[in-house]
């Protein structure tokens, strides 16, 4: 099958399209995909530039896993002995390492059924992003009805789910992002719209019970002020901007004003949690781009430029 590979550690050029075995179902809850598309996230890039953390569990001087990608929307080829949950020639998506390929085997227990209303495009620009913008919002900060929330990077892959999320909650949504973007942010149902260009929020003198930094710009120390007594801070880069563990750390031990940040737990509940809310049109996955998959290398800059409108996603398929 074909693949995006990386043998080294570099630039995007390090990648390249090439012949790998097809992978097939040695556990049995596991499913074979055949894969119609898949989403290119900042995880991918990370990991193919060597980022310090990431290496810990890819190799320190090379990389084990020679394929990226962690969201895929795809069609059911086989199923293994104890998948229950689908058939050969359902419609999926979810999460799995190695989605940048023609084939994947993720366990059942990562997938969900495609919302009926939405494109394999679409499908697999939710799983990661969307998850992540949930979790922090409904777990983390257990966000409520009425409460004020700011989504610092509003127009990206997680800071575009959250908005749409945290207004489902039934919060105040203040939406902050760069002048080019403030339309179409404004369609998602934001109450209010910053442009960052323009304003900083943190000096007009408004309180939030949430701050999500969906895009890692800001540090916890820049927000406090813009806190409720109880509010709560929350980042999803902890190593950007510089001394944010240290920030996050003291934080999380003065005052009432907390710093979180998370690590997103892919699952099939949450996944079908979105799912349903895609069907009733409570949200929509905005694409700026689609790649083929041969175009793997100019995908990575893009994604890597830190200007991406909503996701980019590949066309395998």
């Amino acid at each position: 099958m074909k693949a995006a590979i990386y043998k080294t550690f570099g630039s995007p050029e390090v990648m390249g399209i090439n012949d790998v075995e097809q992978p097939s179902i040695k556990e049995q809850d596991r499913v074979l995909i055949r894969v119609h598309s898949a989403s290119v996230n900042t995880l991918d890039y990370l990991y193919r530039k060597g980022y310090y953390p990431t290496r810990i569990d890819n190799g320190l001087l090379k990389p084990k896993n020679h394929i990226l990608g962690i969201d895929v929307a795809g069609t059911i080829e086989a199923v293994g002995d104890s998948v229950r949950k689908f058939k050969v020639g359902d419609h999926v998506f979810g999460s799995c390492f190695g989605s940048h390929s023609e084939y994947v085997s993720p366990r059942e227990s990562l997938l969900s059924h495609m919302p009926k209303n939405i494109t394999f495009e679409e499908a697999a620009a939710i799983p990661c992003a969307a998850q992540t913008a949930l979790q922090a919002l409904r777990d983390v900060a257990k966000v409520k009805q009425g409460q004020r929330v700011l989504i610092y990077g509003a127009s990206g892959g997680v800071g575009h789910f959250a908005v749409q999320l945290a207004k489902y909650f039934g919060a105040e949504v203040t939406a902050v992002c760069s002048t080019s973007n403030l339309d179409w942010v404004k369609d998602l149902r934001a109450d209010y719209v910053l442009d960052y260009t323009k304003e900083d929020f943190t000096k007009n003198g408004k309180k939030y019970d949430v701050i999500l930094d969906a895009v890692g710009k800001r540090t916890y120390f820049s927000c406090m002020n813009s806190l409720t007594e109880k509010g709560i801070y929350i980042t999803e880069h902890l190593f950007s901007p510089r001394y944010q563990p240290l920030q996050l750390m003291i934080g999380s031990i003065i005052g009432r004003k907390q710093a979180k940040t998370h690590f997103t737990k892919p699952n099939d509940k949450d996944l079908e949690f979105l799912s349903d809310l895609v069907e009733e049109e409570k949200l929509k996955p905005v694409i700026e781009k689609c790649f083929p998959l041969e175009q793997i290398v100019e995908a990575h800059r893009h994604i890597e430029s830190g200007r991406t409108k909503g996701k980019i996603v590949l066309r395998v398929k």
